[in-house]
């Protein structure tokens, strides 16, 4: 059964510029998978986790970016 009248969900606002991301590895721990990076953008202080399966091969993201709350 369906309400004939709902809220509208809300969305997350997205940000209005873009750039390219410059990483900076804040942290990293060596795992069964790979070594683990804790990576956070040096412009807009994104974070994200990123894993490096092998030394010659370059990071991936593991997870999506999260901003951090505006103050």
């Amino acid at each position: 059964m369906s309400a004939l009248h709902t809220l509208p969900i809300p969305r997350i606002p997205q940000p209005t510029t873009t750039h390219e991301h410059a990483w900076l590895v804040e942290s990293r721990h060596p795992t069964s998978e790979g070594v683990v990076l804790y990576v956070r953008c040096v412009e807009c202080a994104m974070r994200r986790v990123d894993v490096q399966a092998h030394t010659h091969m370059p990071p991936a993201a593991v997870s999506i970016g999260i901003s951090s709350p505006q103050s």
